[in-house]
C-alpha cells in the first residue's frame, strides 16, 4: 500500500496504484484465451509508469490515504459531456498509462457500447469477477484505476457491479475518486473485493459530498469496527444514500450501537444489512439497540440481522419494536437461534402489524409448535404478510400442513418456502395440491411434486426470497424474480428509477440482462 505514488498537490495528475511487495505474475499466463489466466488471483505484471517518483512520507498511513485528504476538493455538479466509445478510450488510457489491457474488460465494455448505439441509458456495467458465461481475468487495482478514468464523465452508465473481483484497499481508492467525480452513478456494488478498514474509510468519506449514490453494496469485504463507523458517521452527513449492506463485514458491537444510533435520526434509509457481526457477549446486545431504533424510525423498510446470534429475548425484544414500527416491510432474522417461544412473540404482533410483508425465518429452530403458532394466526388475523421462508427449522408434518392451510385460506400470502423441514406423506399431497389448484404458484415456492409408485414427493426447486444474493447461476435467468422473490416484493424504491439491487432484480445491466425501461422496472 505504501507504494501507491501520491500526487504533488490539487492539480496533480493521478498516478497508477504500485504493486504489493512480494507479488509476481508471469505474463504467459495471462493471455486472452489461456486457461490458466482465468483462475488468477494475481496482479498485473509491472510495467514502466508514466508516473512521477514516489515522495516519501514519515506517516505510517498509505501515501494515497493521505494524497486524497489534500486534494480532496468541492466538486461540481452539472451535465457531463458524452464521450466516444468506452472501448477505445479504455484502449487509449492503457497505451497512454503503460498499463496492460484487460480483455474482460474490453469485451464487458465492447457490449456496452453496441448498447449506448442502440439508445439505451441507465446501463449497469457488470464486470463481476464471479461471471461464468464467459471466460473472467479478475479486475485488480491497476485495472480499475484506468477503468474508473473511462467512467468518470460518461453520462449512460449509472451502475457498476465489480464484486468478486481484487481491488483491495487500492481499487477502494478509486472508487472513493470516482464517487467524488462521476455524477450519475446511482448504484455500486464492491462486495467479496478483499477491501480493508482504510478501503473502508476511503470510500465512506467520499459518500459525505457524494449526492447521487442510491445503493452500495460492501457485502464480504473485511472493513471491520473502524470502517463500520466511518460508514455510521457517514450517514449522519450523507442524505441521499438509501440502501447499504454491510453483510459478513466482520462489523463490530461498536459500530452496530452506532449504526442503531444514528439511524434513530436518519430518516433516508431505506434499508440496511448488518448481517454477521463479531459479537462476543451473549446478551443479544445488537438486538436489544436495534430494537430501539425501530420504535424511532418511521422510514425504514428492509432490515436484515441474519447470524446475529437472536434468541427468544431478542425476539421478544424486537416484536415489541414491531407493534410501533409502520414503515418496516421486509425483516431478515434467518440463522439464529430462535425457538418456538420467539413465534409466540412473533404471531401476537402479526395479529395487529399491517406493513410487513416479507419474514425470513430460515434457518432457526421453530420446530412443529412454532408452525403453527404462525399458521392459526396467517389463517385467522394476518392479511398483509406476503412471504414466509421456514427453511430448514426442524418442523415436521404436522406444522408444515398447518402453513399449507394458511395459504389455501390466506389470499394475500402468496410466497412460502419449506425446504429442509421432515416433509411425510400428508405434506407432499398438501403441497401438491396447493400447486395443482393455483392457490400457490409453482415460482413462489421452493418444492415441487412429482411421483413415484403412485406415492407424492417433493423435490427442490432453487427458488427463494435471496437464492442469488452471493452466487449467479451458471444456466438460465440470474435475475429470476423467483428466486429472488424478497428483493423484488418490497423493492427499496427510489425516484431515481431504480427499483431494486441490479444484480438481484429486474434492471437494464450489460452481461446478465440487457431491456428497455418498462412500468415494471421503473418507479414513478
Amino acid at each position: 500500500m505504501a507504494g501507491i505514488p501520491q500526487p504533488t498537490g490539487c492539480d496533480a495528475q493521478e498516478t497508477g496504484p504500485a504493486h504489493a511487495p512480494g507479488r509476481h505474475d508471469n505474463a504467459a499466463t495471462r493471455r486472452w484465451g489461456h486457461t490458466s489466466m482465468w483462475r488468477s488471483r494475481e496482479g498485473p505484471t509491472p510495467a514502466k509508469s508514466s508516473a512521477p517518483p514516489r515522495i516519501p512520507t514519515p506517516s505510517p498511513r498509505p501515501a494515497w490515504v493521505l494524497a486524497n485528504r489534500r486534494a480532496a476538493r468541492p466538486v461540481t455538479y452539472g451535465a457531463p459531456e458524452p464521450i466516444g466509445s468506452l472501448q477505445e478510450h479504455y484502449n487509449n488510457l492503457c497505451k497512454e498509462k503503460s498499463k496492460k489491457i484487460n480483455p474482460f474488460i474490453l469485451h464487458i465494455l465492447q457490449g456496452v457500447d453496441e448498447e449506448i448505439e442502440q439508445g439505451l441509458e441507465g446501463i449497469t456495467l457488470n464486470v463481476a469477477g464471479n461471471n461464468q458465461l464467459i471466460p473472467v481475468e479478475r479486475v485488480t487495482g491497476d485495472d480499475f484505476w484506468i477503468l474508473s478514468k473511462v467512467l468518470e464523465k460518461n453520462p449512460y452508465i449509472n451502475g457498476l457491479d465489480v464484486r468478486y473481483n481484487i481491488l483491495r484497499d487500492v481499487g477502494a481508492y478509486y472508487a472513493a475518486k470516482l464517487l467524488q467525480k462521476q455524477y450519475n452513478l446511482i448504484y455500486l456494488n464492491l462486495m467479496f473485493n478483499d477491501i480493508g478498514p482504510e478501503g473502508g474509510d476511503l470510500i465512506a468519506k467520499a459518500l459525505y459530498k457524494n449526492v447521487t449514490l442510491k445503493y452500495l453494496r460492501m457485502t464480504g469485504n473485511k472493513i471491520e469496527n473502524e470502517g463500520g463507523m466511518s460508514f455510521a458517521a457517514m450517514l449522519q452527513i450523507n442524505s441521499s444514500l438509501e440502501k447499504l449492506d454491510l453483510g459478513d463485514c466482520d462489523l463490530g458491537m461498536q459500530s452496530v450501537i452506532a449504526f442503531a444510533t444514528v439511524l434513530t435520526q436518519n430518516q433516508k434509509i431505506k434499508g440496511i444489512n448488518l448481517n454477521r457481526p463479531i459479537l462476543y457477549g451473549e446478551q443479544e446486545e445488537s438486538t436489544v439497540h436495534l430494537s430501539h431504533m425501530l420504535k424511532e424510525n418511521h422510514c425504514l423498510v428492509e432490515l436484515h440481522m441474519s447470524k446475529h446470534g437472536m434468541r427468544n429475548g431478542g425476539m421478544k425484544q424486537l416484536c415489541d419494536a414491531l407493534y410501533l414500527s409502520k414503515s418496516l416491510r421486509y425483516l431478515d432474522v434467518s440463522c439464529n437461534k430462535i425457538t418456538r417461544d420467539g413465534m409466540v412473540f412473533l404471531a401476537d404482533v402479526l395479529k395487529s402489524n399491517t406493513t410487513l410483508e416479507v419474514i425470513d425465518l430460515s434457518f432457526n429452530r421453530i420446530e412443529t409448535a412454532g408452525a403453527k403458532c404462525l399458521s392459526e394466526t396467517l389463517t385467522s388475523h394476518n392479511r398483509s404478510l406476503k412471504a414466509l421462508s421456514v427453511v430448514s427449522n426442524n418442523i415436521e408434518g404436522e406444522g408444515l400442513v398447518a402453513l399449507s392451510q394458511s395459504v389455501n385460506t390466506n389470499l394475500t400470502l402468496s410466497n412460502i418456502y419449506i425446504w429442509g423441514n421432515k416433509f411425510d406423506e400428508a405434506t407432499c399431497v398438501a403441497y401438491s395440491e396447493l400447486i395443482q389448484t393455483g392457490c400457490l404458484k409453482p415460482d413462489n415456492t421452493d418444492v415441487e411434486p412429482y411421483v413415484v409408485d403412485g406415492r407424492v414427493h417433493l423435490a427442490e426447486v432453487s427458488n427463494g426470497l435471496k437464492k442469488h444474493y452471493y452466487w449467479t447461476p451458471t444456466y438460465g435467468e440470474a435475475c429470476s424474480h423467483s428466486a429472488n422473490a424478497g428483493f423484488n416484493l418490497v423493492p427499496a424504491t427510489s425516484k431515481t428509477g431504480v427499483r431494486e439491487d441490479p444484480s438481484l432484480g429486474n434492471w437494464r445491466m450489460f452481461g446478465f440482462v440487457s431491456q428497455p425501461a418498462t412500468s415494471e422496472n421503473i418507479v414513478v
